[in-house]
């Protein structure tokens, strides 16, 4: 189906955020005037208040404008992503916040020549109630802010430093060719990105060695090159680090939420002390499978039967609200506005971007992008993207703009915590033994892929950003040992762990964002036990779970999962979760042993 075929009420509204291109167009043009007005504000900002307060006031007009700007372009562009006007609007966004960043580079070292004392007099006016958090944020990077044009190179180096990024993505996007395979009834297919992991999570057993071999012998001829590569961005953020005072690239890149390096080692020491439930899940797989060797091509096989019943999308809707049910009137009223009024593009068609998303400027309500299919797995994306958008939805109705947007560190908790519920309210209903063993096995594998993987993903990223602090060269001989020896350490010994594994560094893309993946990990726990609080706790439980939903970026990410009862900063989050992972367990035995 071409975009234009697609039925208007099963699309998003746009116009809610630009009524037109024509609009989106004018406004681009205004903002680009704005930028070229921030030389005015150099030099001056420190001198009073009244200066400060006006940039302040005026950088937040031109943010929310270059956001709506930003996000209109680029979703209109994954509408169809061969639309060249789209392409172009996209790019022209991009580069307004790339010179957003470098005009206004000026401001944070300016606001630090401020004595903090007179400072924070200056905040004590109530017209910088908005702003208190951000100055107060300033202060606290203060010893790892640089002078102004230091902070201007930095500023203009981060195109050069990205280029690690870019040679990587360009390489795995457009210039890495798999080659083709046959499966078992003599079909030919050509691996691919997009069919490699449908494939692995197939059922044809020789196919999925074929497909695995393959990828990773292609991603073998070239592992010095992409080693090379990695390195050199492990390099660029140990620089950064450096130039910047920090104790490690791990501290930098936790210090942006403010979250405890303790965190990051909590949920690694404690997914070690809970590695024999993932061993025993490994058995549980081998033993469904019924095969004498399990191989590391059989990790994502199917272990039950996928249902073949497909639900409308008014279906799907109607068992998210149950599910959500939970959560009270008031979150079901704003989840209802979002199915009625158009927040979500429904159904793939030509040129739509694959996957799902949620995504949104400030002032406008959130969207979600779909490609509903009708299986069970998409009536959870639905409940997992409506969890982000109402998550956005209460934060920016309860927050100024600038304490509005939430840090990755909690943005997997909403989304992951209506996934629980919607899960548990479907355990609680059905009487099909079937459709129970998916929905426990779709548990298992969230438990699999996202605390343990990720959390063996951040462990190479700690061990491999330590190397390059003491000096070490990355190689693809190292690499590949280190993430070798890991798989071993998380998979046990009920696995054969085929060599081709340990080229899998080669293929993670989120290795070129360092210390982003944990967040996976902590999100799932602390959603896990979020959801085990609402439906014990009932109103209570929702009462203060809101107060985390509303916070948006109030306070540091930590502070605001204490507000809804959980502290991210013991183990017991992560504890809580593994607990239910072990509840699974026993079930899906009991399951497959009769």
């Amino acid at each position: 189906m071409k975009r234009e075929e697609q039925n208007i009420n099963d699309t998003w509204k746009m116009e809610d955020m630009f009524p037109s291109d024509k609009v989106w167009e004018k406004e681009l043009d205004k903002a680009t005037e704005m930028v070229d007005q921030y030389h005015m504000y150099v030099g001056k900002i420190a001198a009073n208040k009244e200066e400060l307060l006006t940039y302040l006031k005026f950088n937040d007009e031109v943010n929310l404008l270059a956001e709506r700007l930003y996000v209109y372009s680029n979703q209109k562009y994954h509408q169809d992503m061969a639309n060249a006007k789209y392409q172009t609007y996209s790019g022209k966004a991009q580069k307004l916040v790339v010179d957003i960043g470098s005009a206004s580079a000026f401001a944070e070292p300016e606001l630090l020549t401020v004595d903090e004392e007179t400072l924070r007099s200056w905040m004590e006016d109530d017209r910088f109630a908005d702003y208190r958090r951000y100055i107060n944020e300033v202060l606290r990077s203060k010893e790892h802010t640089l002078d102004r044009k230091t902070e201007e190179i930095l500023a203009k180096s981060r195109r050069m430093a990205n280029g690690a990024d870019n040679i990587y993505a360009m390489y795995n996007g457009a210039d890495i060719d798999f080659p083709t395979v046959t499966d078992s009834d003599g079909k030919k297919i050509k691996i691919t990105h997009g069919n490699f992991v449908p494939i692995m999570s197939g059922t044809d057993r020789p196919l999925r060695k074929k497909a695995f071999q393959a990828l990773y012998h292609t991603y073998g001829k070239m592992k010095n090159t992409i080693a090379a590569i990695f390195n050199a961005n492990v390099e660029q953020a140990c620089f950064y680090a450096d130039v910047r005072g920090y104790s490690s690239t791990r501290a930098m890149y936790l210090h942006g939420s403010n979250i405890p390096e303790s965190v990051y080692d909590n949920l690694i020491e404690t997914v070690h002390e809970h590695l024999s439930l993932m061993h025993r899940y490994v058995k549980i797989r081998k033993k469904a499978l019924g095969v004498e060797e399990l191989h590391m091509y059989d990790i994502y096989a199917p272990i039950v039967k996928t249902p073949d019943k497909k639900y409308t999308f008014d279906e799907a809707k109607m068992m998210v609200k149950s599910g959500l049910a939970p959560m009270g009137e008031e979150y079901l009223k704003r989840l209802q506005e979002g199915f009625d009024n158009r927040w979500i593009d429904i159904y793939e068609n030509e040129g739509k971007r694959s996957g799902a998303y949620s995504w949104g400027a400030y002032g406008t309500h959130p969207y979600v992008l779909l490609n509903y299919q009708g299986t069970l797995d998409h009536v959870f994306t639905l409940a997992h993207e409506m969890g982000h958008a109402l998550h956005s939805y209460y934060s920016d109705a309860n927050q100024p703009y600038i304490n509005a947007g939430y840090k990755i560190f909690v943005a997997e908790v909403a989304s992951t915590c209506n996934e629980s519920l919607l899960i548990h309210d479907l355990l609680s209903k059905t009487q099909d033994k079937e459709t129970k063993a998916f929905l426990i096995n779709h548990f298992l594998e969230q438990f699999k892929g996202t605390l343990y993987r990720q959390t063996m993903f951040a462990e190479f990223e700690k061990i491999t950003h330590s190397m390059v602090e003491k000096g070490e060269t990355l190689t693809s001989d190292v690499l590949c040992r280190v993430y070798y020896d890991l798989n071993k350490l998380y998979f046990g010994d009920d696995i054969v762990l085929d060599e081709e594994i340990a080229l899998e560094w080669a293929r993670i893309p989120h290795f070129y964002n360092p210390f982003y993946v944990y967040q996976y990990a902590t999100g799932i726990s602390a959603a896990i036990t979020l959801s085990k609080k609402i439906m014990e706790e009932g109103e209570a439980g929702v009462k203060d779970y809101m107060k985390f939903l509303t916070g948006g970026g109030s306070k540091d990410p930590i502070d605001l999962l204490k507000l809804a009862g959980v502290d991210m900063t013991t183990k017991e989050p992560i504890r809580q979760a593994l607990k239910l992972f072990e509840k699974l367990l026993d079930e899906m035995e009991g399951i497959i042993s009769k």
